[in-house]
């Protein structure tokens, strides 16, 4: 009984993995596309950008990278991601 239920629970992680793995695809693939779709119509940046370059200039790279978070809601990678593309 015991072990059924192990695996039982091993198969739902492993689906539950399995899902948000395929959402954060789709959320990168629809993140491309805005950014595509924004540059083409000519969407301004937003003005934080500025704000975080000048961090980065200072030699305040965990600074920029602690607002971003802060400002774009960013797992601490996605910001660090960001950042560094600016």
């Amino acid at each position: 009984m015991e072990y059924t239920v192990i695996i039982l629970l091993l198969f739902i992680i492993i689906l539950i993995t399995e899902k948000v793995n395929n959402l954060q695809a789709q959320v990168r693939s629809m993140k491309f596309t805005l950014e595509q779709i924004g540059n083409q119509i000519g969407v301004p940046e937003h003005p934080v950008n500025n704000e975080l370059r000048f961090l980065v200039s200072e030699g305040k790279k965990i600074e920029a990278i602690k607002e971003a978070r802060r400002m774009f809601g960013l797992s601490l990678k996605e910001a660090k991601q960001y950042v560094e593309a600016l």
